[in-house]
């Protein structure tokens, strides 16, 4: 085996028990995901994905197996690290590209963590308005997670051999980035709805499936007079799936613009999804408060998209990924501050959790 590869397998199997002991601990004694349980859980996954980083900056060079300095050269010529080594000086020039590939992961990690948020504001919607109960809120999001990260494995590695291949997707990545960040600031104040009744998802699953009309519990399938029917629920995790797989066609392209090694993209893409679940429970309830967040957020990828566009100029210019971070953390700095300052007056959306019983569906 490769040292990517076993990098790989140990990166996977260490996310795997994180992902069980979540499973095991949060959702053991209760169903229903407290404040409490959801802070501790994100803080624990921020240590583990900082701890991550310090493993970065100090073992990085073992995962392209880098020992030598043509090595060291190759890697740097492929994943376009900016990275200036020093001539017959092995172990400094080591030290300098660990430390590149660290902050790499640490930009990555929190461009996904922010681009995040948005994909919150969705699933609130969803579970809102499929009137999904909160003791089921943990279960579909965490077999949401798993889905998105095999989804995530694919996207960043077939994406990663297409920029390697051709150039000039990066270009092309660029403009869509751009094009987003320019319709999610336009479309800043509409107000979002889920149709349960034509959506697609929806119309497939009764089209091709049994679907069952109504909620059992927190099953998934139900056998119905010896048929097997997809409930309700499963519904939701399938709406989820997607919702996620279109939130990655603009989070992945925006790390490619600051690492194009697709193992820190994917390294940085899991972290930041595995908190994602916990930081669900923290933020659903207060969302709306941060009034200028999605106007960063546009802003955001708006940076990113031109960031990839003129990524040559750039680096003539000296723009690094530690300017890149500090730009990044800035634009959601001030539209958090901006936010707590200048609060709405009055609320255009009230989003609430639903508690209803599991047998009632809005659809």
């Amino acid at each position: 085996m490769t040292n990517e590869t076993l990098f790989l397998l140990g990166f996977l199997v260490f996310i795997f028990f994180i992902l069980a002991l979540d499973l095991g601990l949060l959702n053991k004694k209760s169903s229903t995901v407290s404040m409490k349980q959801a802070g501790l859980m994100s803080f624990f996954v921020i240590v583990l994905s900082m701890c991550f980083y310090v493993v970065l900056i100090t073992y990085g060079h073992l995962l392209h197996g880098i020992d030598s300095m043509e090595k060291l050269q190759q890697v740097i010529s492929s994943h376009h690290h900016p990275v200036k080594i020093i001539p017959g000086d092995l172990e400094h020039s080591i030290q300098l590209y660990n430390q590149n590939l660290g902050l790499e992961y640490l930009t990555g990690y929190v461009v996904e963590y922010a681009l995040s948020v948005d994909n919150i504001f969705v699933m609130v919607l969803i579970f809102t308005a499929f009137g999904v109960a909160q003791k089921n809120y943990h279960r579909v999001l965490f077999w949401g997670i798993l889905g998105a990260i095999v989804m995530r494995f694919c996207f960043i590695f077939v994406g990663a051999a297409l920029i390697a291949k051709f150039a000039w997707i990066m270009y092309v990545f660029g403009a869509f980035l751009v094009f987003t960040g320019i319709k999610m600031f336009l479309d800043k104040d509409s107000d979002e709805k889920i149709d349960t009744q034509n959506h697609p998802i929806v119309k497939f699953a009764n089209r091709f499936f049994k679907v069952h009309n109504h909620f059992v519990g927190n099953k998934f399938f139900v056998t119905i007079e010896g048929v097997k029917k997809i409930t309700p629920l499963f519904l939701v995790l399938l709406i989820i799936e997607a919702t996620d797989l279109i939130f990655a066609v603009d989070s992945i392209p925006a790390i490619f613009s600051v690492t194009k090694d697709p193992y820190i993209v994917f390294f940085s893409n899991i972290f930041a999804i595995i908190g994602l679940r916990s930081m669900f429970f923290i933020l659903a309830g207060i969302i709306d408060k941060f009034r200028f967040l999605k106007i960063g957020l546009a802003i955001l990828l708006i940076f990113i998209g031109l960031k990839m566009l003129f990524h040559h100029y750039l680096e003539d210019w000296g723009f690094s990924t530690t300017h890149s971070l500090f730009v990044i953390v800035g634009i959601l700095g001030l539209s958090i501050f901006f936010s707590l300052i200048f609060p709405e007056r009055k609320k255009e959306r009230a989003l609430k959790f639903n508690p209803e019983n599991d047998d009632h569906l809005r659809y």
